[in-house]
């Protein structure tokens, strides 16, 4: 019997016998309503609210969050979308939904990675990273608006500078030409980032990548004692 039929139930008749007994049977369906199962909880389930080309905006774990073709979010990818459905990855298989559509039963929420680095001699923090898929040691920039590095840099990961937007980059000392592009992927200790947005300073400058904060905002910063943690947000 579901919650609307026992609503129902309690005005059948308008007799006077009924009346007298109404206000018991009313507390009586209330409680009765109170062990009735409610709404699937939002744990275990990715919902499809709403879906343009290339972004859709999902329900995950209770949280909305907006993506793009690409992009990840507390363990599910959005490999790409239309106007009438999302393609998404969850837990390494591929599952197609429309607006509306809930997928239930088969998504569990990953753990957090987490990912360490300890201070160096030069007091900097730095580590390796997965570049575009290709291993490159970078340096843990929190005042870089963007990952930065020189066009040898992209020329050794494989990234054509000159697709790119040309802009003008302010150096410690002078401003010199680079190009806007965006990264297919960055990734440190396991936590990747696809669509990060990067700077390719024409020239050997910087010596080593930075990894600034179109990569670190996706991620949670905790120091102690010399000791950088990086944690995934999802």
């Amino acid at each position: 019997m579901t919650a609307a039929t026992l609503i129902r139930a309690a005005r059948v008749s308008q007799s006077p016998g009924f009346r007298r007994f109404a206000p018991a049977l009313v507390l009586s369906l209330l409680s009765l309503l109170c062990l009735l199962p409610g709404p699937a909880a939002a744990q275990d389930s990715v919902q499809v609210e709403a879906l343009l080309p290339g972004m859709a905006v999902l329900t995950i774990d209770g949280r909305r969050y907006t993506l793009r073709d690409g992009e990840r979010a507390a363990g599910v990818r959005l490999l790409a979308a239309t106007a009438r459905e999302a393609v998404l990855e969850i837990g390494g298989e591929t599952r197609r939904a429309g607006v509306s559509e809930r997928i239930a039963g088969a998504y569990t929420a990953p753990e957090k990675r987490s990912v360490t680095v300890s201070r160096d001699e030069r007091m900097q923090y730095r580590t390796a990273a997965l570049i575009n898929g290709r291993r490159v040691e970078v340096l843990i920039d929190t005042g870089a608006n963007v990952v930065a590095m020189s066009r040898q840099h992209a020329a050794a990961l494989g990234i054509d500078s000159s697709a790119g937007e040309p802009i003008q980059v302010e150096t410690a000392g002078s401003t010199v030409a680079g190009h806007s592009v965006t990264l297919n992927s960055v990734e440190v200790g396991g936590i990747r980032v696809a669509n990060v947005r990067a700077t390719v300073v024409d020239g050997d400058y910087p010596r080593t990548v930075l990894l600034g904060m179109s990569y670190l905002r996706h991620v949670q910063l905790s120091e102690d004692n010399g000791v950088l943690s990086l944690t995934s947000r999802w």
